[in-house]
């Protein structure tokens, strides 16, 4: 039991020693995210997309 207590009080020392970002980092990182997630949506279901459609073309 004191072991498991004594790893929590660790990770509270090393939570207190990471530099968090501030609101307008993390909104900026939200935004690269979101926006690099959707243009990697977009771009594999149009590949996605040509590549059925190829597929029906050849199976035709």
């Amino acid at each position: 039991m004191q072991s498991t207590i004594n790893f929590f009080r660790e990770v509270g020392r090393e939570l207190r020693k990471v530099s968090w970002p501030k609101k307008k980092e993390l909104t900026n990182y939200t935004i690269t995210v979101l926006v690099t997630v959707t243009f990697f949506a977009i771009f594999f279901a149009v590949v996605d997309l040509g590549i059925s459609e190829l597929i029906r073309l050849i199976l035709e």
